[in-house]
């Protein structure tokens, strides 16, 4: 590539870089990215995308062995496992050549390999050298560089993936047989997704997790459904829990928990590590630089600024949350703040946060608690989705909407939500925070009939004159 001089470079081509960079060339600002290795991050190859085609089709499995329910009958069902995992791997593939059209049409050049800084500025210009097995390296110079380098799975000692028997979400994403057991550790996201997804294609699955709660991010009352959810289809679920050192024969591991006051061995064909993530903070040329990093984490200010004049981290390599589309959103807001223009730093209590289980949770803003916790007075409304019409419908009547209003003003401090198709949902009330509307304004609103969006009005009523329907 002839040119090597940019307005902006950005390093790592995931949901924050190839969004970033977009972005910057409709601002008619020159921009490269550099990429080691597939366009779309981490997200689209190995997590958000991947990982939902995989739950389509257990979500399937579970309606085709629930169909007397519905009043069909079918003999003899099965799947083939590598031709799930096939399609998965597929969409991905799909999807990460999509984001190479859009920036091959957008003419923004894409550097293979690994981008680090150089330490030197010079006219306003800082170096980024590109290396890519072992070639001597190229030098990129820009203005402006944003860091979007991501993160990976935190690993603990004892718990290091294997590629046999304990398992990343790497190896969880592409196993070459179904396993009949597992053990996952870690109830986030991404540990309840798994721990659903292999559940519901017919693996024995015990949840664990070291907190007292699962899903420890969400308001206590969501992660109580959850686990009584889970605990129906056949999760077992152990909180509060300590492991031990796991112990590996030629077809299994067994693994200590302590619980309750008790310890149980566990025994399993797999093991799932999903105990949160780390940023990739190194050999990116951090050192030297003024850039500070807080428990592998870039720290940045309200604009995505590090501390080093002209560089910028966004996405898992700076601050929670660590969601695709928060990184996409300060992707946006990071260039478009290096052009000039004027811009919203983000509140994370309006961004909104998904997991893909059966059944589905989202939420946005303040958790009960946390509202408290912050000095507001509160109305809660809940309404719950057995009374909704279009979930008894559906067969899917398991599920609550929950409203946290401020007492005095009425703005909606918080929303969350179990349920099916829920994380298609949260986004009006998402809208409902970014706009700072009250409850006036949300029971006003006309939902349209029928819907499960119509429990999201009612769980509104619900915190002030009472729901209509329940």
């Amino acid at each position: 590539m002839s040119q090597t001089d940019f307005d902006v470079i950005v390093i790592g081509g995931g949901p924050g870089g190839y969004v970033a960079a977009l972005r910057a060339t409709q601002l008619k600002l020159s921009v490269a990215v550099v990429e080691a290795q597939h366009l779309g991050g981490i997200c689209l190859n190995w997590g958000c995308i991947p990982t939902k085609a995989l739950l389509r089709a257990s979500e399937i499995n579970h309606l085709l062995h629930d169909l007397p329910a519905y009043g069909f009958k079918a003999e003899g069902v099965s799947f083939d496992f590598k031709k799930i995992v096939g399609r998965s791997r597929a969409v991905s593939k799909q999807l990460s050549a999509g984001v190479a059209h859009l920036l091959k049409k957008a003419k923004v050049p894409v550097f293979n390999g690994y981008g680090k800084l150089d330490g030197t500025v010079a006219n306003g210009r800082r170096k980024v050298l590109v290396t890519k097995d072992g070639a001597p390296p190229a030098t990129l110079t820009a203005q402006h560089v944003i860091l979007a380098t991501g993160a990976r799975a935190r690993v603990l000692p004892g718990l290091e993936p294997d590629g046999q028997f304990v398992w990343s979400y790497k190896e969880a994403l592409v196993p070459e047989t179904m396993p009949k057991s597992l053990v996952v550790i870690g109830s986030g996201a991404i540990g309840t997704e798994f721990a659903s997804f292999y559940r519901n294609m017919g693996a024995d699955v015990t949840l664990v997790e070291v907190a007292d709660r699962i899903l420890p991010v969400e308001d206590e009352e969501i992660s109580q459904l959850a686990r009584k959810a889970f605990e129906k289809q056949g999760i077992r679920v152990m909180t509060g829990a300590k492991i031990g050192a796991l112990q590996k024969t030629a077809t299994e591991v067994s693994i200590p928990v302590t619980h309750n006051g008790k310890t149980d061995t566990l025994v399993a064909e797999r093991v799932i590590s999903a105990v949160g993530i780390v940023g990739n903070v190194e050999n990116i040329g951090l050192e030297g630089t003024k850039i500070q990093v807080d428990r592998t984490h870039v720290v940045t200010d309200t604009l995505c600024r590090t501390g080093e004049p002209g560089v910028y981290a966004i996405g898992d390599l700076a601050g929670a949350p660590w969601l695709a589309h928060k990184a996409s959103h300060e992707a946006v807001m990071c260039v478009e703040a290096i052009a000039g223009r004027k811009v919203h730093p983000i509140d994370p209590t309006k961004v909104p946060g998904c997991t893909y289980c059966r059944p589905q949770i989202a939420s946005v803003g303040y958790t009960e608690a946390k509202a408290r916790d912050a000095g507001y007075k509160v109305r809660i409304g809940r309404f719950p989705l057995l009374a909704n019409g279009k979930a008894l419908a559906m067969g899917e009547p398991d599920g609550l909407i929950k409203t946290v209003f401020d007492a005095q003003t009425g703005e909606l401090l918080g929303a969350h939500m179990i349920g099916a198709e829920v994380t298609e949902m949260i986004q009006g009330y998402v809208i409902a925070r970014t706009g700072e509307l009250t409850e006036a304004e949300l029971a006003e609103t006309i939902f349209p009939h029928p819907t499960i969006s119509e429990s999201m009005h009612e769980a509104v009523l619900a915190a002030y004159d009472g729901a209509l329907h329940f």
